[in-house]
């Protein structure tokens, strides 16, 4: 190897090494941040709430909606978490 590649060997590794330095001291991400909409929630009054609980009773078990109501209150609390 001559003295001139060793030379430039050595300022390659010197810039890996500055590059990788640089690149630790980053603090913003290269990702772009989206704003977070947060879906209203919908208040239901006691009465309402109370002839939906009588009519979930009526359904039988395993009922579709029943399913899809349960996904729906899931919904809800992440949507109450998010707005917080």
């Amino acid at each position: 190897m001559t003295s001139n590649a060793r030379c430039s060997t050595r300022q390659l590794a010197v810039l890996v090494i500055a590059a990788i330095s640089l690149t630790a001291c980053a603090t913003a991400t290269s990702e772009p941040r989206m704003p977070t909409v947060c879906p209203p929630v919908v208040e239901y009054s006691r009465e309402v709430q109370a002839r939906a609980a009588d009519e979930l009773d009526l359904l039988r078990d395993g009922s579709a909606v029943a399913e899809m109501l349960s996904d729906y209150s899931v919904m809800r609390d992440q949507a109450r978490a998010c707005s917080q």
